[in-house]
This record gives structure tokens, sequence and C-alpha cells, in this order.
């Protein structure tokens, strides 16, 4: 009875615990929500707090009609989908002859690429080898330095390795070749890890911000979260916004342009978020079994 009790008490204190993280997560992100979506008087009053107050959509309207979203949001794609297919091509022919037993040395090999989760080289030697390959002021700066993630081709790996070896066994009885059963069998059965890697990488390129301030300086090619991060610095953000009527200025404030950039660039993950995540979870549980 007081091992049930005991219980009881442990459960209660973990759901008030993940209910106050949830909490922490939460609000915020409904705040911003709410400041974007109210008119300039209830943002200026400060009567807004979690809930819009004065419904308008004049926030949006004036980012998307006097700063450069569009630009910067079709420059975050480019970078997403171009490091997505980049990367995922990479890691699949890393992570694939890792998992086979047949390959020689593959231990040294997986020691030495566990090595550089550790150490690297740092950013100095980084910006140089760039420089150095012609790769400044490119979209090539951001994908190619961090082509692989270690993390990620070795969750890949693990998860090859829980295919039955009988599978293959009788793809190549059947006469298909390595390629043929990377492809048309092992692919196909590796949706969940490939699904959650394809996430990882998305949210990783996405979110670029540094590396793109460090390597590109064609202000023309800067993405979401750079001009985001520009807008919430600027103190005047009104007044470098072009092709605005002075009463349109007066429609909002700088915290509802600011809000509303912050969720153009947080809705695209959260949409995508949900139709991957029955396969995120089922990947990250079978990719992390053993290593």
């Amino acid at each position: 009875m007081k091992d049930a009790l005991d219980e009881k008490w442990f459960r209660g204190i973990a759901y008030l615990l993940l209910a106050a993280t949830a909490l922490s997560c939460l609000l915020p992100m409904l705040h911003i929500i709410s400041l974007s979506l109210s008119d300039q008087q209830s943002v200026v009053s400060g009567r807004v707090a979690f809930w819009p107050q004065g419904w308008s959509m004049e926030s949006y309207r004036m980012l998307f009609h006097g700063t450069r979203i569009l630009p910067a949001f079709a420059n975050s794609l480019v970078i997403t989908f171009g490091g997505i297919l980049l990367s995922m091509v990479f890691t699949i022919f890393a992570a694939y002859p890792l998992s086979r037993k047949t390959m020689y040395a593959r231990r040294t090999f997986t020691l030495i690429i566990v090595f550089t989760m550790i150490f690297n080289g740092g950013m100095i030697p980084t910006f140089l080898v760039v420089k150095a390959l012609g790769l400044l002021d490119s979209y090539g700066a951001i994908w190619f330095p961090s082509l692989v993630s270690a993390f990620n081709m070795l969750i890949m790996k693990n998860y090859f390795e829980q295919i039955p070896e009988e599978m293959e066994e009788a793809a190549k009885i059947d006469g298909c070749g390595e390629w043929r059963f990377l492809t048309q069998i092992l692919l196909r059965v590796s949706l969940p890890v490939i699904a959650m890697v394809t996430l990882f990488y998305a949210i990783l390129y996405w979110n670029s911000f540094f590396v793109v301030l460090i390597y590109i300086q064609d202000t023309e090619k800067y993405n979401l979260a750079v001009l985001v991060q520009q807008m919430l610095q600027s103190q005047s953000v009104l007044q470098e916004m072009n092709n605005l009527r002075p009463e349109d200025q007066m429609a909002t404030t700088p915290e509802g342009i600011r809000s509303a950039g912050i969720m153009v660039m947080v809705i695209p993950m959260l949409l995508v978020y949900p139709f991957l995540q029955k396969y995120f979870i089922k990947g990250i549980m079978i990719g992390a079994i053993k290593g």
C-alpha cells in the first residue's frame, strides 16, 4: 500500500514538473502570437498578455508590404531544401557501409567520425578553408562545412544495423546488388529514421544564423533567421521599412511587426513536425538501441 502511495506522489510531482515545463515553452509563444494579432492601442498600452486584444492583421500586412520577408523566406527555403538533400545523401552513403559487418576497418572509421563530435578545427580554420575553396558569399559555405552530422549518421547507422541480415541475404539470392538493395529495399524499410534525420537537418538549416552572418556578405542572400534577428535588434524598424505611408506606420508598432516576423519564421517548422512525429518517435527509439 505504501509503495502504491509513493508511486502516486512520484507521478503527481512528475506531472507537475512536466506541466510547468510545457507552460514555460507555451506561454512565451502565446504572448508573441497575441502581440502579432493585436491592434496598436492594445500593444502600446501593455494590455496584451496571452490573448490578442483588438484583433488586427496590420502587423502581418506591414511585415509583408514593407520588409524583405518574402525574399528572406525564399532564401531560407533554398538553404533548407538544398541542405537537406545534400546532407541526407551523404549521411546515407556514410551510414550504410559502416553498418555492414563486411566492411574493412569499419570500427576505426566510426571512431574517427565520433572523434569529430568532440573536437573540431575551430571557427577560424574553418573560415580559412571555406575562403580557400571560394565558397564565401555562397550557400555552399553553409552546406559543406556541416554536410554530415556525426550524431545523425550514427543514429542512421544503428538503425540500419537493426535490419535483419536475412533480408539482405534473400535479396542477394534474388540477384539484388548493393546499390539496388540500398535504394529499393533498405531505404523503404527505414522511413522512420530517414524522417527523423530529415527533421533534424531541416531545423538545423532553417535556423541557420551565425554561419550566414559569417560567410554571406550579400544582404540579398540573408535568410529569415538573420532578418528576424536584425528586426529584433533594430530600435527603429518602422523607419527602416520601405514603401510605407506615414499613416500606415501609425497603424502598428515595432513590437507587433517583430512578433509577426518571429511567427513567420516559426510556423513552417510547427506545420512540418506533426506529419513526421510518428516517424520521429519510432526512429529515435530504434536508432538509439545500440551504438
